[in-house]
């Protein structure tokens, strides 16, 4: 970039709207302390660089643009003489890094009274003290504001989050609960017909067969045959059929166990032919205890064992025993958010799981990301739900898709909802911006997300939607974009 100075005319500076209400002793000052530049197309400034002046621009172009994921993306574009940029907060001092919050360039030849940092610093607090202090109120109030409502963003999403992991918990531990309290009776029971079978020294001499039996009945629950409602009905007539035949009362009550363990009227025959017939009645009731028994036994461990698979998903989710920043998964942080927001995701919306396995693992902050597919995810699942509300007949999918996109690895939230309109579309990351009613949202979710993304993963984070199909679409770098980043595979 190559520059010139000219002299500063006042009566031009008071011609921007920036110094229109200055005194000529002001106005020979800032003449004074500044320079009027020509730069010719090219950068002026770049991002992240200390903060040496106030650029306001007299005659040209200015492209203001902000790093994103790698590139530079063009944020403003002006000719508008008295358009400012450059060190416009030196007036806080050492309160805030004093650096380009933004790159600038100028497309052809252009004009600028560039004034020092310092010195603008300088001339704020003299000329107008009172006015600092209320920048000064506004800046890190609106500051303090952002982060309050976003550590609120954040404790409204883990409350609702702990409420549905709740309510999941719940069942399987009812369900464990309810079997244990089972199984003490058919053990009972079980004990008092094996008592009765061995008091009969006529019967006692068939325990063996009676053992081999159970033997093999318990490896007939182990793979129990998956039956409709209807053909389990027709399975438990057949059964209660053959208990008539046979002579042993109650067979509606010992049927159902049966067929649930995959034994039909073919099994009992076996037993039938084993046994003498004085004993078939104590030997079929005694065996459907211990079958129920079995049944009881498979289902309090399918319980626990969910319980302990939704207790591992809302460790994985937080993160709790993990370094903050490592290499990870893509897919398991998804699951474990879906599984953590399985209870808002109604029966009407289908989910769709359209995973590329074989991307590799990425260099992130796995708890943070947690929250951002958190964010999405929620969203879509309320656009869905207004979709359903608008049209009772409506089911909804939501499709959680990940694929490489060049050096990136692509995470896209798409939903089937009534879109957002293109009105609002380039505001959903504002702060504060929110289509929820009063109460139901902060709107700094997706602002918090693309934070969250492009500055602290150097990822971009983009929108695309149409009435039917809204795209929520994150790319994360493949490989660390920081030499600091752990390469652990662990």
């Amino acid at each position: 970039m190559t520059c010139r100075s000219v002299r500063c005319e006042e009566h031009e500076l008071r011609s921007l709207f920036l110094f229109e209400k200055l005194g000529s002793d002001q106005l020979a000052l800032l003449c004074r302390e500044g320079r009027v530049y020509w730069f010719d197309p090219g950068t002026v400034y770049r991002e992240g660089d200390p903060a040496a002046c106030l650029f306001v621009l007299f005659e040209g172009t200015v492209i203001l643009s902000r790093r994103v994921g790698g590139q530079d993306v063009d944020v403003n574009r002006s000719s508008t003489r008295g358009v400012y940029a450059g060190a416009f907060q030196a007036y806080l001092g050492d309160q805030v890094p004093q650096v380009y919050n933004n790159s600038m360039r100028v497309t052809e030849p252009s004009r600028f009274f560039v004034l020092p940092a310092d010195t603008f610093a300088e001339i704020m607090h003299e000329w107008f003290p009172m006015a600092v202090h209320l920048l000064e109120g506004l800046f890190f109030g609106t500051k303090n504001t952002q982060q309050a409502i976003g550590q609120r963003e954040r404790l409204l999403a883990l409350g609702s989050l702990t409420a549905g992991l709740t309510h999941e918990l719940n069942n399987p531990a009812a369900a464990a609960a309810r079997a244990a309290s089972a199984l003490r009776e058919r053990v009972a029971g079980m004990r008092r017909g094996l008592g009765q079978i061995a008091a009969d020294p006529h019967q006692r001499a068939n325990l063996d067969t009676l053992t081999e039996l159970h033997a093999n009945a318990a490896e007939t629950i182990s793979q129990p045959p998956a039956l409709s409602p209807l053909q389990a009905a027709d399975h438990e007539d057949a059964v209660v059929d053959w208990l008539e035949e046979h002579d042993i009362a109650d067979g509606w009550q010992l049927a159902p166990a049966f067929v649930q363990a995959g034994i039909g009227a073919d099994w009992l025959d076996r037993i039938a032919r084993a046994l003498p017939t004085d004993m078939l009645g104590p030997a079929v009731r005694w065996l459907n205890c211990t079958v129920e028994t079995e049944l009881l036994m498979n289902e309090i461990e399918d319980s626990t064992s969910r319980v302990s698979a939704l207790i591992n998903a809302a460790k994985q989710y937080a993160q709790l025993d993990r370094a903050p920043q490592r290499r990870a998964d893509v897919h398991e942080l998804l699951d474990s958010t879906l599984v953590m927001l399985s209870q808002k995701i109604g029966p009407h919306i289908r989910v769709v799981k359209d995973y590329d396995r074989t991307l590799p693992r990425i260099p992130c902050y796995p708890g943070e990301l947690n929250q951002v597919w958190t964010n999405l995810i929620d969203n879509a699942v309320s656009a869905l739900d207004k979709a359903a509300l608008d049209s009772s007949d409506a089911d909804g999918t939501l499709t959680v898709r990940t694929a490489r996109d060049g050096d990136r690895l692509l995470v896209e939230i798409r939903d089937t909802g009534p879109g957002i309109p293109p009105g609002i579309r380039d505001r959903v990351f504002d702060p504060f911006f929110t289509t929820k009613p009063v109460g139901e949202g902060t709107g700094l979710g997706l602002d918090i997300s693309w934070r969250i993304v492009v500055n602290r993963h150097s990822g971009d984070l983009r929108v695309e939607s149409v009435p039917g199909d809204t795209r929520f679409q994150v790319r994360l770098p493949l490989t660390p974009t920081d030499p600091d980043t752990p390469q652990e595979t662990s």
